[in-house]
């Protein structure tokens, strides 16, 4: 096992979880292509199968590759272990079975990814697990929506795609009085620049398909938790049996990907700050959604728990759903994509693709309307992003 270090975040994020000691001096981390593996005997594979005996047996039970990936996500989030998952949904479903049971009740932010809440419609359909979705702006609201049967409190922040944030400090606080779990969604920000098991949580999860890796080419989940032993536990239960695990070759190109996260992070961010004012003053747009704006309602919250605003912009253009396919369809370098925190600069239409699964009635409480656009900052220059928004929106 390598050893333990108090790095700073970008340093573990390029070393944590490896000692090139103990894999033939490479420098890379190997990619450990295999599903299976080779005991000296068969009492060896009992002790293993028993537990009395640490090794590899099987990549769905444990790969080297991805026991990196595993230990380094866990330290970038200050957490005690990690789960890498086929997709970030996966890591989102193992979670929330872990947490729940027939009959109980789960408190969530009111905008949530619209895959998440297809599946908390599953499970009221099929279990009756019921949810409510609450804006989480004060502990009083959040207090308000809490029955006998909650047993978690599921928050992203900031909200997909609509970039409200919620205090984690202020739902800790609450599920604290409750005896209750929190779980967070924290794919927007990336452990760069938000922790938020350092407010309280129980439970982070990331899609990595995003930020951490960077590159458009892997659909992966990572969840982590502040303690080991439940770690254990959702791996040797849920993960093991639901067998929603990622592969060795997706978990080695995340830590490839993970090595620049601070790097492409300051860039993203960077950008879109810059966009961010270039939007605010454009007459075809009604408003700007940014975290880091100073005039955002909930800024102190932003500078409370985020290093910085980060990549993603949401705004609404002026007229309707028209006007803004039409918007999307003259985009050239930006391109017309869901997803985010690619290194290309991307912008989807949530209404109709994203929460496309979201009831009508359910997108206008969550604020998801057919004039709103959500814009993920790439790593272009500045001058190409903004030259080809500005003949997009002279289409219009």
């Amino acid at each position: 096992m390598p050893k333990k270090h108090n790095w700073h975040k970008e340093t573990a994020m390029i070393h944590e979880g490896y000692d090139s000691k103990e894999h033939q001096g490479s420098l890379a981390v190997p990619l450990y292509q295999t599903a299976t593996y080779v005991f000296d005997s068969a009492e060896q594979g009992e002790r293993r199968f028993a537990g009395e005996e640490s090794g590899n047996i099987y990549s769905r039970l444990g790969n080297p590759t991805v026991r990196v990936l595993e230990e380094r996500i866990a330290k970038m989030e200050e957490g005690a272990g990690g789960l890498a998952f086929a997709s970030g949904m996966a890591a989102v479903s193992a979670v929330l079975v872990h947490v729940t049971k027939a009959n109980d009740h789960v408190v969530c932010s009111r905008g949530i990814y619209g895959c998440t809440f297809g599946l908390l419609k599953i499970m009221e359909e099929k279990y009756n697990i019921t949810h409510t979705l609450t804006s989480m702006r004060t502990e009083e609201e959040i207090e308000k929506a809490v029955t006998d049967e909650t047993t978690c409190i599921y928050v992203e922040t900031p909200i997909n795609p609509t970039m409200e944030l919620v205090d984690l400090q202020a739902v800790s606080n609450v599920a604290k009085r409750h005896g209750l779990r929190v779980i967070v969604d924290n794919t927007f920000c990336s452990p760069y620049i938000q922790t938020p098991l350092t407010f309280g949580a129980d439970f982070v999860l990331h899609s990595a398909t995003k930020y951490l890796n960077g590159h458009g080419d892997v659909i992966a989940g990572l969840l982590v938790g502040k303690d080991q032993e439940e770690m254990q536990k959702i791996r040797s239960t849920v993960q093991k049996d639901f067998g929603g695990v990622i592969s060795p070759f997706d978990a080695w190109l995340l830590l490839r990907g993970i090595k620049t996260l601070p790097v492409r992070m300051d860039r993203h961010s960077s950008n879109a700050r810059i966009l961010f004012d270039y939007l605010k003053k454009h007459p075809k747009i009604e408003e700007v959604f940014y975290p880091f704006d100073d005039q955002h309602p909930q800024y102190e919250i932003a500078e409370k728990q985020m290093k910085t605003g980060g990549g993603l912009i949401s705004f609404t253009i002026k007229g309707g759903k028209e006007e803004a396919q039409k918007f999307l369809n003259s985009l050239s370098l930006v391109k017309l994509a869901v997803s985010l925190g690619d290194a290309e600069t991307l912008m989807q239409h949530p209404a109709t693709m994203t929460h496309s699964g979201v009831p009508k009635a359910e997108r206008d409480k969550m604020g998801v309307t057919d004039s709103l656009l959500r814009l993920s900052v790439g790593l272009e220059h500045m001058d190409d992003i903004m030259a080809d928004l500005e003949q997009a929106f002279n289409a219009i």
